[in-house]
């Protein structure tokens, strides 16, 4: 996987043919009560679409967060997305996968194009690094036989 910074961009445009595969995570914003929740989410999203990077080198290109605030209009929100998507396709990606904690997506799952991965987002907060990276390593294992499913059909 490589990610939305010149160089690899770069790199990415001379070896596009291998690498058919878009991530986007999927932020909401969210202040006042939600705010701590929000920043969990965020990390955990983070954490884990960085670690998929890593392990999918040559295969996946992770774009920038698509971000939206939570108290928005979700139709809208979700009319930008698909937005997303259909110009992620015409880039000649073959596949998507957007990722996110927010559950909301889920009813919106077969509107867009491409896959929806929404994982419960785990509390690293009190956790140290090596822990951090553990619980995410399992996470990207568990997500590692969905995407060469979706590669094989």
């Amino acid at each position: 996987m490589m990610k939305w910074i010149p160089h690899e961009v770069e790199t990415y445009l001379s070896a596009k043919e291998y690498i058919d595969t878009a991530v986007i995570p999927v932020y909401s914003l969210s202040f006042g009560e939600e705010m701590k929740q929000s920043a969990a989410a965020f990390e955990f999203i983070t954490l884990l679409t960085g670690h998929l990077e890593r392990q999918f080198t040559g295969r996946i290109l992770l774009f920038p967060p698509f971000t939206y605030l939570k108290s928005d209009n979700m139709e809208n929100v979700l009319d930008e997305l698909i937005k997303w998507g259909e110009n992620v396709l015409n880039s000649e990606f073959k596949h998507i996968f957007y990722i996110t904690s927010e559950l909301d997506w889920r009813m919106y799952e077969n509107r867009l194009a491409g896959s929806l991965l929404w994982l419960p987002s785990l509390p690293l907060g009190n956790m140290s690094e090596p822990q951090k990276m553990e619980v995410i390593d399992s996470q990207v294992k568990q997500l590692f036989s969905i995407f060469t499913q979706q590669w094989q059909n």
